[in-house]
């Protein structure tokens, strides 16, 4: 599972900055955590050093063979890295109604009456919760991720319920 992406480097001392794409920054990038990379020829990498500046998160780490990062030059290969945790890692949520991306992606959406939407290809986390997507004749829907909108989920079925309110899927 994705939890961040590596941006640029910051400073010169191989601090990097990374697009935080977990609910729980805290949890998934403690000292000592090892992520995998996508490309997988630049990792695992370990966390050595991490701090918040601003809100942006700012991560030291090892690369493969414990490859001290230590240069804007060196982090500068990094950029662009997705960085993973196996979805083996992942505690169980508490939460009956909260749910890994993972498991979302490759849901059947319907609506109410049973009617194909499309396939869930994604979710989007820009503010709010967005599923996207794919229709069956063409094109992406983005749709809001709240009770209202999406009722049920139902992992065992594999589908997604969507009550558009009116005009949603004419967007």
């Amino acid at each position: 599972m994705v939890v961040g992406r590596i941006g640029r480097p910051h400073g010169v001392r191989g601090e990097v900055t990374v697009e935080v794409r977990t609910d729980d920054p805290d949890l998934r990038f403690v000292l000592g955590a090892v992520l995998r990379t996508d490309p997988v020829d630049r990792g695992p990498v370990t966390v050595t050093g991490r701090r918040w500046h601003r809100d942006v998160l700012l991560l030291q780490f090892e690369g493969p063979g414990g490859r001290v990062v230590d240069s804007r030059e060196a982090a500068e290969e990094y950029r662009d890295t997705e960085l993973h945790v196996p979805i083996t890692d992942l505690p169980e949520l508490d939460d009956p109604d909260a749910f890994y991306d993972h498991q979302l992606v490759g849901l059947s959406a319907r609506l109410p009456d049973g009617t194909v939407l499309g396939e869930v290809t994604a979710v989007r986390h820009e503010g709010a919760d967005l599923l996207v997507v794919r229709r069956v004749e063409d094109g992406e829907l983005l749709i809001p991720f709240v009770a209202a909108i999406v009722p049920t989920v139902d992992l065992t079925v594999g589908v997604v319920v969507v009550d558009p309110p009116e005009g949603l899927l004419d967007l």
